[in-house]
C-alpha cells in the first residue's frame, strides 16, 4: 500500500498537482514498487492518478475491472476509445501539471517508461506532462534501516567471496591447473549459493584484454585462460534473499605474480585516485552539509583522470544508484552519459567507480557510498593497491 500522504506532501513541495501511475503489459515496474502491487493485470491500459490534494482515483478497463482494486480510491472504467478519453478527462481533473515516469529527452532513461504516445494523450487532457524522476528517488530509492542492514550483510558475504576468489585463482596458477575466467566465475556463483547471496547475474572475471571491456562477460566457450602473469579483475555484486533487500557492488583487482608491474600500478594509481577524490568531495560536502548533485560527482573523479590524460579510456559514468536492483533508480554520478542534475538525497548508495580501459588491460575499483543525514561513509574496505597473489 502506498503512503499516499507522504506522496502528497512531496507532491506539494515540489509544486505538482498529481502523479500519475500507467502501465501496460507491466512495462513499468517502477510503478509497481511504489504502488505496492504485487500483481496485477495488464493486458490493457490502467491509470492510477494521487493527486496533491484530495483522494485517489483510477481508471481500468472493464475485463480487468479489479486491477487496482487493492489501492485505495475511486474507481472508473473503460472499454472503447472514446470511453478512455473521456474517463481520462475525469481522471485528471483541474491538474495542470502532473509527473509521469518520464524524462524530457530521455536523460534518465530508468525514469523514461512512459512512451512517447501516452504522453501526448495525457497532454491532450490539457495538463504538463513532467519528469517524476525527483518523486521516483524519494519513493523508491530511499532505504529503510532494514534495508541497509541487509546491505552490510550481503557486504560482508561478498568482500569473504571475492577474496575467496582471489586466493582461489592463485591457488590453481600454482597447482598449474588448467582452468578460464568462466570456471573461476562460476566457482564464485556457488561460494554466492553457499553464502544466501543472490544476484541477477553472475560476477565478471576478466584477465588480460578482456579486463579492458567493463561489461565483460565470460562464457563457457570463449572465455580466457587464466595463468601467471595476469591481471585479473573481479566485479561482483549481489544482495540477501531476504525481500526488500538492497544490492552490494564492488570492483577489485589482483596480479598473478609475487611482483606488480608498474604498467600496471601507474593506472590503478590514478583510478584509485580518481575515486578517492569523488568519496572525498561527498564525504565534505555531506558533512558541511551542502546539497551535491550526482553529476558534480561525477566530474569530481573525471577531473583526477582527464589530468592523467587518459579522459578518452574513462568510457562511463562515475557511478550508479543502488536499490533493490543493482542499478536503482536514483541519482546516478553521471556527468558523462547524461548530465544527472538530481540531488544526492539522504539515505540512497551509489557506487563510485572510476576506470580505465586500454587495449591490452583495463583497471577499475568500486566502492558503495551511502548518504545518510549530515553524514555519508564507504560501506565496505576500499582498495590501496593491486593485490600480488603469489607472493
Amino acid at each position: 500500500m502506498p503512503d499516499i500522504a507522504a506522496i502528497q506532501s512531496a507532491l506539494a513541495e515540489h509544486k505538482i498537482d498529481a502523479w500519475l501511475f500507467y502501465d501496460i503489459l507491466h512495462r513499468d515496474p517502477i510503478a509497481y514498487r511504489v504502488l505496492g502491487l504485487d500483481h496485477a493485470l495488464a493486458k490493457r491500459r490502467w491509470f492510477y492518478m494521487i493527486p496533491a490534494k484530495g483522494a485517489p482515483r483510477k481508471l481500468v478497463h472493464r475485463i480487468e475491472a479489479g486491477a487496482l482494486d487493492s489501492l485505495p480510491g475511486e474507481k472508473m472504467v473503460y472499454a472503447a476509445a472514446g470511453e478512455l478519453e473521456k474517463n481520462l478527462k475525469k481522471l485528471i481533473g483541474r491538474a495542470k501539471k502532473v509527473a509521469m515516469q518520464y524524462s524530457p529527452n530521455n536523460q534518465i532513461p530508468y525514469i523514461s517508461l512512459v512512451d512517447a504516445g501516452t504522453v501526448e494523450l495525457i497532454s491532450a487532457q490539457g495538463c504538463k506532462v513532467v519528469s517524476s524522476a525527483d518523486l521516483v528517488q524519494q519513493f523508491e530509492a530511499v532505504w529503510s534501516p532494514a534495508q541497509l542492514e541487509s546491505h552490510r550483510i550481503a557486504g560482508r558475504a561478498i568482500d569473504t567471496i571475492t577474496e575467496a576468489a582471489f586466493t582461489e585463482a592463485a591457488r590453481r596458477v600454482r597447482a598449474k591447473e588448467i582452468f578460464t575466467e568462466y570456471d573461476l566465475q562460476q566457482w564464485m556463483f556457488a561460494q554466492f549459493r553457499a553464502n544466501g547471496v543472490v544476484s541477477d547475474s553472475a560476477p565478471i572475471v576478466a584477465v588480460g584484454p578482456h579486463s579492458g571491456d567493463p561489461h565483460y562477460e565470460p562464457m563457457p566457450q570463449g572465455s580466457a585462460q587464466v595463468r601467471e602473469g595476469d591481471l585479473l579483475l573481479l566485479d561482483v555484486w549481489g544482495k540477501t534473499a531476504a525481500p526488500g533487500s538492497v544490492y552490494y557492488d564492488i570492483t577489485w583487482v589482483g596480479y598473478l605474480g609475487a611482483k606488480v608491474p608498474a604498467k600496471y600500478a601507474k593506472i590503478f594509481t590514478i583510478v584509485r585516485d580518481a575515486r578517492d577524490a569523488a568519496v572525498d568531495f561527498v564525504l565534505k560536502n555531506v558533512k558541511a552539509g551542502r546539497a551535491i548533485e550526482g553529476w558534480q560527482v561525477d566530474r569530481a573523479a573525471r577531473d583526477v583522470i582527464r589530468r592523467a590524460g587518459y579522459a578518452d579510456r574513462f568510457v562511463h559514468r562515475t557511478g550508479h544508484n543502488i536499490g533493490q536492483e543493482v542499478h536503482g533508480t536514483g541519482a546516478n554520478m553521471d556527468n558523462l552519459e547524461t548530465r544527472d542534475v538530481r540531488r544526492v538525497i539522504p539515505r540512497t548508495c551509489f557506487s563510485v567507480e572510476p576506470g580505465i580501459y586500454l587495449p591490452e588491460f583495463g583497471i577499475r575499483s568500486e566502492v558503495d557510498v551511502y548518504v545518510a543525514d549530515g553524514r555519508a561513509e564507504v560501506t565496505g574496505p576500499a582498495q590501496t593497491g593491486i593485490l600480488p597473489l603469489l607472493q
